[in-house]
Parts: structure tokens; C-alpha cells; sequence
């Protein structure tokens, strides 16, 4: 496991901007050279023992990370969880898993069999949370998990890694809103997810997110390729508490529709 969170987070964007070149252009499209506050990242598992998010959250807690909040989503059938660090300037982590034995016997067979080819070491290797696939997967078993679950479609063919980072708004030097930093996004040709509206949350809510659709990129199966979709690229405004400080949590509702930004 990582012993410094700094080379762990450098190491997840070398990852992510492999799999989403649109984040490497956006970063220069809002940053304008300055510094970007990468306010999360997001990590998708399945509730599998040898996987489950509890796997994925020690590379975190190794590093000081605190578990700071829960989360479930009915409907896409996860649950979640969100990390913090002690020192508020490094991302939060949010960790959600699927829930396989809600699915069809077929789904969870296959989700099983996936696991049952990784050799339980590779999950605390220094670089299990970006290591990508660890099975093989062909491409009518990718399609078929597709009909049940775009997540576990995502995670069998992507394994693990980086599903998006998010940008601070609060720490951009030219950008006050959100609606501005979305227009700015459209003005340059990028499409937003606009599930549930392009702004998810709300002032109230003390959380605004929009997040980019997906980038597309060939992946390599057992038998050919297929053009499907990566990461996204996510944007937060976070609004202060009662007693003045940043809300740091996450809204389940924005959630759930921030999750659709991988669909086809």
C-alpha cells in the first residue's frame, strides 16, 4: 500500500487522464494555469469479500483516511461510503459497491467468477486501486451485464481505478458559479449529463455538482474491441454549514444521477 497520499492521487490522475483525455483539456480550460482543488475522487467495487469496499477503503485508511458518512441507492441496488483526510486540502474518496445477490443468478455468477480469477495479493498491492481489469471478460458477457447493470458492466470491463475526479469550484480563481463553469464546459463542446438537470443539488442541499458525459475509448476484450464508455469528469460548489465551515458530504439524489454519467 501507498505510503504517501500525494503519489497515490498522482498516480490515480496519470491513470484517469489515460482513460479521459477530456479531463487533461478541461483542467487547462478552467485552471488556466493555476492550481486545481480536486475536491473527490470515486472508486466502484461489488460487495464480493475478496473486492468489497471495505478492500478498497484500507489503501485509504492506511493513509489517515476517517470514515465519514453512508450512503444506499436503491434503485442501481449500492451502497456507499465517503471518506475523509485530515488535512481537508486532499480529495475525499467516495467507495460505492454493488449489491450482486440483488441481482439475477446469471449476473452474479459472473460477477463471481471474475473475482474467483484474482489472487487475493493483488488487492493490497501499492497500485490494486489503479490496476485495472483482473479477468477476462468477452464481449457478449460485457453487453449482457449491460442490460442488468451499466455499473457492473463498467466495472468488469474497467476493473479498478479512478471512475472520475471532481473539481473544486470553490477553489477556482475565475469561476464563482456553477452555471458558469457548465456554460464554459458547452462553450468548449463538452457534454454534460444532464440527468436530473445539468445541476444536481442545490444551494439548500449545500452541494452543486454537474459532471462532463463520459469519454469513449476502445477497450480490448477476449475476443475483439468495442468503443464503450470511461470516466467523467465531475464539478462541486460546496456551500458552508451552520457553523461556517464547507458542508463535506455528499447528497444521495445528486448521487445517483452523478452515477448515470457512464451510461452509452
Amino acid at each position: 500500500m501507498h505510503t504517501d497520499v500525494n503519489t497515490l492521487f498522482a498516480e490515480l490522475w496519470q491513470d484517469y487522464i489515460k482513460m479521459t483525455p477530456s479531463a487533461a483539456k478541461i483542467h487547462e480550460l478552467l485552471g488556466k494555469g493555476e492550481e486545481i482543488i480536486n475536491d473527490h475522487i470515486a472508486l466502484r467495487t461489488f460487495n464480493i469479500a475478496k473486492v468489497n469496499l471495505d478492500v478498497l477503503a484500507k489503501h485509504f485508511l492506511a493513509l489517515g483516511y476517517v470514515d465519514s458518512g453512508d450512503y444506499k441507492f436503491e434503485q442501481k441496488k449500492l451502497v456507499a461510503k465517503h471518506f475523509e483526510h485530515p488535512d481537508p486540502t486532499q480529495p475525499k474518496v467516495f467507495i460505492s459497491e454493488l449489491l450482486v445477490e440483488e441481482f439475477s443468478d446469471s449476473l452474479q455468477q459472473t460477477i463471481k467468477g471474475f473475482i474467483e480469477q484474482m489472487d487475493a495479493s493483488v488487492t493490497t498491492a501499492e497500485n490494486f486501486i489503479y490496476s485495472g481489469r483482473h479477468w477476462d471478460l468477452d464481449i457478449a458477457t460485457y453487453q449482457a451485464l449491460l442490460t442488468e447493470s451499466e455499473y457492473a458492466a463498467w466495472v468488469a470491463a474497467l476493473g479498478y481505478r479512478a471512475n472520475h475526479f471532481t473539481v473544486s469550484i470553490n477553489h477556482l480563481a475565475d469561476f464563482e458559479h456553477i452555471e458558469d463553469v457548465n456554460q464554459a464546459l458547452k462553450d468548449a463542446g463538452f457534454v454534460l449529463n444532464s440527468s436530473g438537470g445539468e445541476v444536481k443539488g442545490s444551494a439548500e442541499v449545500l452541494l452543486e455538482q454537474s459532471s462532463t458525459m463520459a469519454d469513449r475509448m476502445t477497450v480490448k476484450f477476449s475476443d475483439g474491441e468495442l468503443e464503450i464508455p470511461s470516466c467523467f469528469y465531475e464539478f462541486a460548489k460546496r456551500y458552508p454549514k451552520a457553523d461556517g465551515e464547507l458542508y463535506t458530504g455528499f447528497v444521495a439524489a445528486s448521487a445517483d444521477k452523478i452515477f448515470e454519467s457512464t451510461n452509452s
